[in-house]
């Protein structure tokens, strides 16, 4: 026998598959970014509050659809203003930003369809405008955070953890950092990119590819447009993993 439910517990229930969704989205997504905590952080805090909304629903007085779009706009509102943080300071995050909009864009249009009939002509046109507004600002955080997000910088950085702490193949690893770590608008992290994957192929062996990686780096100008304390430091991780190995690895072109 099927169970019916009023319209305002079918939103309450579309809203906690919303909240689902967005959380498990970020957690999900964030294992394809070099530092996936930010993203993974807030997809549980989203998980972990919408699992105690469901707790609730078993009250005689769960919670009312006001108060969970107010819930959704404070914890959108939250993640709105770290994301962007990452997005546009850090570059280290592309995913809080446009995914917490979503939830704020959706909690505060909420908030004002329930409110709407009790508003003044002036404040409905007002809340007509912020809507507008939201769209608008929400497109351009999916556009600039998922579409063409890229974290050149961040890839890099990630690139020399992972060699710091000896993780050079596999999922995460030095090779595939630096191989992401390269973009056209920031050209300065290219040689950083190509010297590092150089060097760490020569450490494996692997001369055919260290070959290909030699010649990208001649097309940026060779080892010249590396600071040499920057191939110190990788020369330096190499032979703390293997100093036998890390003989295989070129002398550091001093500047004259």
């Amino acid at each position: 026998m099927a169970v019916e439910f009023s319209d305002e517990a079918n939103l309450r229930w579309a809203l906690i598959g919303f909240e689902f969704a967005i959380g498990f989205a970020l957690i999900y997504n964030s294992k394809n970014q070099p530092f996936p905590r930010p993203s993974r952080r807030f997809g549980w805090l989203v998980v972990l509050t919408t699992i105690l909304v469901l707790i609730g629903q078993a009250a005689p007085k769960p919670m009312t659809i006001f108060a969970h779009f107010v819930m959704l706009s404070v914890i959108g509102g939250f993640g709105l203003v770290a994301g962007v943080y990452q997005l546009a300071q850090t570059q280290r995050d592309v995913l809080v930003a446009p995914y917490s909009g979503v939830m704020f864009c959706v909690g505060v249009v909420g908030l004002m369809v329930l409110t709407w009939d009790d508003l003044s002509k002036v404040e409905q046109w007002a809340a007509f405008l912020t809507i507008v507004v939201l769209g608008g600002g929400e497109t351009w955080l999916i556009f600039r955070g998922l579409l063409i997000g890229k974290l050149p910088r961040a890839w890099s950085q990630a690139g020399m953890i992972a060699l710091m702490q000896g993780r050079l193949t596999g999922r995460n690893g030095a090779i595939e950092c630096f191989e992401k770590g390269w973009d056209a608008n920031e050209e300065h992290l290219n040689p950083m990119a190509y010297v590092a994957l150089h060097r760490i192929h020569i450490f494996l062996g692997q001369e055919d590819e260290a070959k290909t990686w030699k010649g990208y780096l001649e097309r940026e100008g060779g080892e010249s447009a590396v600071a040499p304390e920057y191939i110190q430091a990788i020369h330096d991780a190499l032979s703390d993993m293997d100093s036998a190995a890390a003989e295989r690895l070129p002398i550091i072109q001093e500047e004259e």
